[in-house]
């Protein structure tokens, strides 16, 4: 694929791939084919499931981090809405902004357990490796901060605390600012085909619930 030497699945259709057989799972479930062992945190640092959208990819975390061993522990939200108008502000429910989770944003109910891989969103200290994309593994859930280690990267191997901030990226699709006080962190054992370029991985798989929005993303 990547040297573009499979042939057009479809003449009429420019630029279709047919994915080969060996590479496709049809009605298994691809979480159990891709990690199949969930006992061991280590062996999961290597793997990963691809997939284009964020929606997707919070679902299928969820499935995961459900199924891994340990009690979780959940971290709600603080939400608000910034807007030059305080009166429509007051339209926006707060049960309509804990459902919403855009791009670049932890949810709402941030569900983590002690070995869980999770992803850092924001860059909170370069120096130290803590930058936007960086895999960690949580080893502690307290109450005002995750105590974790760095999984990538040149700091690998170190030990820091995560605490909570306040995000508020801008998002096109919403009429207002939506600012999220929460840990800066969302399970990483599913991410979108753009949040993994540039990384490596030993074993992953491609969730494609939908076509990827262009040819050169897959």
């Amino acid at each position: 694929m990547g040297n573009r030497q499979l042939d057009n699945a479809h003449p009429d259709i420019p630029h279709s791939i047919r994915i080969p057989k060996e590479c496709t799972i049809v009605k298994d479930n691809i979480t159990d084919n891709v990690f199949q062992n969930l006992q061991d945190p280590r062996i999961l640092t290597n793997t990963v499931i691809l997939t284009p959208t964020n929606d997707h990819a919070l679902r299928m975390n969820d499935t995961i981090t459900r199924k891994l061993p340990g009690t979780p522990k959940t971290y709600a939200s603080a939400d608000r809405v910034i807007c030059k108008d305080e009166e429509e502000a007051q339209q926006y429910p707060l049960e309509f902004l804990n459902s919403l989770t855009p791009t670049g944003m932890p949810p709402h109910r941030l569900i983590l357990k002690p070995g869980v891989i999770v992803m850092l969103l924001r860059n909170l200290d370069i120096r130290r490796g803590l930058c936007n994309g960086t895999r960690l593994i949580v080893r502690q859930l307290h109450t005002h901060v995750i105590d974790a280690e760095i999984l990538t990267g040149a700091n690998k191997g170190d030990y820091v605390l995560i605490p909570r901030i306040k995000l508020a990226p801008s998002d096109v699709n919403l009429p207002f600012i939506l600012e999220r006080t929460q840990f800066p962190l969302k399970v990483s054992y599913c991410m979108t085909i753009n949040k993994a370029q540039g990384q490596t991985f030993d074993k992953l798989g491609i969730f494609l619930p939908q076509s990827v929005f262009i040819h050169e993303q897959l």
